[in-house]
């Protein structure tokens, strides 16, 4: 098991690396380079399903599902002293 942890980290240090510094400081994504990174390695990639280079509205509705899944789980503990839900 260790060694498929090791594996994911380095592999998500090598991605990270491979855009940062382009623009800057070599340990920190600029805004244009975390854009190039979300698109190159997330968003087509995931979302693109027949591969065609463009995400039609059928698939990025799929992106607009997940983060609202993803938001529900953060908040859904959260209780008005947190100043985020009423």
């Amino acid at each position: 098991m260790a060694f498929n942890l090791q594996n994911s980290m380095e592999g998500l240090i090598s991605v990270f690396h491979s855009y940062s510094g382009k623009e800057g400081d070599k340990y920190k994504l600029s805004k244009g380079e975390m854009k190039n990174l979300l698109q190159g390695e997330l968003i087509m990639g995931d979302l693109d399903e027949n591969k065609d280079g463009e995400v039609d509205f059928q698939e990025f509705i799929v992106l607009v599902a997940a983060l609202s899944v993803a938001c529900h789980e953060f908040f859904k503990d959260c209780d008005k002293s947190c100043g985020l839900l009423k």
